[in-house]
């Protein structure tokens, strides 16, 4: 088994904001997986420096330490291979999510297996929501207008990160622009409890299918508190990064969902977060970092596969441009189908 990195820089039609900071470009890493028989599989490390710290320097760098861990060993025994990359560079889950998807993706192609099915092939599609990012309520409303005329039935809405007034204003454009659409809102950890509660008692309860995130990571306590005084539902993002953190979450009651991304703990961990949430009565969510066509693939084929996700957020490909990526799942406005694909996540990258 061979392993090769580099970077994977792919232009965006405007900067992916969010409350912590905004992503100008998907600065990504490519991962792919040689087998001796010429089998390649391929991975995205999508790194987010204002979500998680880390960096393409940093995801490339911990890629070409795991190497040798992968040298040699079977590709048929993904889950082994999984506790080895996790041994090898703990500290670096984007990378680990990779080597991981490059694996399974050989392994899986060279069976003529498509991962949808390795999954469990429950569901045939998933339908995403689209993301309105932070900015100006103007935009905010623009951007609704737009969604609605592609289709889309449910707004993802980033919050935070400025005064509530702000926010409040924003989604009076969004409601206006898009009175029957589902709001979520992820605030991605940056409001205090009196903040988060202000919002949803400003915009109404009633309106917000799922708040996402909406206090600090490390703040069970909060997550709980917003959850009781709002009465709305909440998903725990940055709070949940492991089926330990799963558990945690369950025992504290502080959240009602589990926003699963494979960028922030690799895929064998994230099929163990969907089973301890199962186990738990939480609502699933699939969801990702700024990654192209080739890792929203491998969580379409993941959470259709699996079924049962009430939620599902895998719209970044739509805010790129000159995608140098062909296949994978097939995209008509929100609906995402992947019953279609033969073996492996289905996507190759373009020759330059």
């Amino acid at each position: 088994m061979d392993v090769r990195a580099r970077a994977f820089d792919v232009e965006l039609t405007e900067p992916f904001g969010i409350a912590t900071g905004a992503q100008p470009m998907a600065a990504n890493v490519l991962v792919e997986v040689e087998l001796d028989d010429g089998t390649v599989g391929l991975g995205e490390a999508a790194p987010f420096p204002a979500v998680n710290g880390e960096t393409q320097a940093a995801a490339l760098a911990a890629v070409v330490e795991a190497r040798a861990t992968l040298i040699g060993e079977d590709v048929g025994r993904f889950r082994r291979l999984a506790e080895k990359l996790r041994e090898a560079i703990p500290a670096v889950a984007s990378a680990r999510s990779a080597l991981e998807c490059a694996v399974l993706d050989a392994g899986t192609r060279r069976v003529g297996l498509s991962m949808w099915r390795f999954f469990g092939g429950s569901e045939e599609s998933l339908e995403t929501d689209i993301t309105i990012v932070t900015g100006s309520a103007e935009a905010a409303g623009l951007a609704a207008e737009r969604a609605v005329r592609g289709g889309f039935r449910t707004l993802k809405v980033k919050v935070g990160g400025g005064p509530v007034e702000h926010d409040v204003e924003r989604l009076g454009a969004i409601l206006r622009a898009a009175p029957n659409a589902e709001i979520t809102l992820d605030a991605n950890g940056s409001f205090d409890v009196d903040e988060a509660v202000e919002l949803v008692d400003r915009v109404g309860a009633e309106r917000i299918a799922l708040f996402e995130q909406p206090t600090h990571a490390d703040d069970l306590d909060a997550l709980r508190a917003v959850r009781k005084r709002t009465r709305v539902l909440v998903a725990a993002d940055e709070s949940a990064c492991s089926a330990t953190d799963v558990a945690e979450i369950a025992a504290m009651r502080a959240a009602d969902a589990v926003n699963v991304k494979i960028a922030k703990c690799g895929i064998a961990e994230a099929c163990d977060m969907i089973a301890a949430a199962r186990a738990y009565h939480l609502e699933l969510m699939i969801g990702g970092m700024v990654e192209s066509p080739l890792s929203m693939t491998v969580s379409a084929c993941l959470a259709a596969g699996q079924g049962g996700f009430r939620f599902v957020d895998l719209d970044t490909p739509l805010f790129m441009k000159n995608i140098p990526t062909e296949g994978g799942f097939e995209q008509d406005g929100p609906r995402l189908r992947v019953a279609h694909i033969v073996a492996g996540h289905g996507v190759t990258i373009r020759s330059s």
